[in-house]
C-alpha cells in the first residue's frame, strides 16, 4: 500500500513503521489540539479519542477497526476546524496503514 504523502510502501509485516507511524501523527495532532485557542462543543471527544490511539499506539499493534472507529470519533468531534484538518489527515494516513476495511459483502 502507498502513502500519499512521501510515496513510501509499507508492508503487512512492518508493524513496527505502522506503530510509528500513528504515534507520530496522533502526538501532532494532539499539540495543534492542545494549542487551539477556540473550544468547540466536542473537543474533549477528540482529545479523549486522540489519547486512546496514543494508549493503543503504545501497547503493541493495534485493531484496525478500534483504530477506524477512533478516528471517525476524532474526525466528527473536530468537524470543521480547518486549523487541525492537516494533523487529522496525518491520523488517517496512518491509520490507513493497518489496512482497509472489509468489504461490505463480508460483514456480518
Amino acid at each position: 500500500m502507498l502513502r500519499s504523502l512521501g510515496q513510501r510502501r509499507v508492508t503487512v509485516g512492518d508493524e513496527g513503521v505502522r506503530v510509528a507511524e500513528l504515534r507520530a501523527a496522533v502526538s501532532r495532532l494532539r499539540r495543534q489540539l492542545a494549542l487551539l485557542p477556540a473550544d468547540f462543543p466536542d473537543r474533549a471527544i477528540a482529545e479523549d479519542e486522540l489519547a486512546d490511539l496514543a494508549a493503543m499506539a503504545g501497547h503493541g499493534v493495534p485493531e484496525a477497526p478500534r483504530l477506524r472507529r477512533s478516528l471517525l470519533l476524532i474526525a466528527a468531534a473536530i468537524g470543521s476546524v480547518s486549523a487541525l484538518s492537516p494533523g487529522l489527515t496525518e491520523v488517517r494516513h496512518a491509520v490507513e496503514l493497518f489496512g482497509d476495511p472489509p468489504p461490505r459483502g463480508d460483514r456480518p
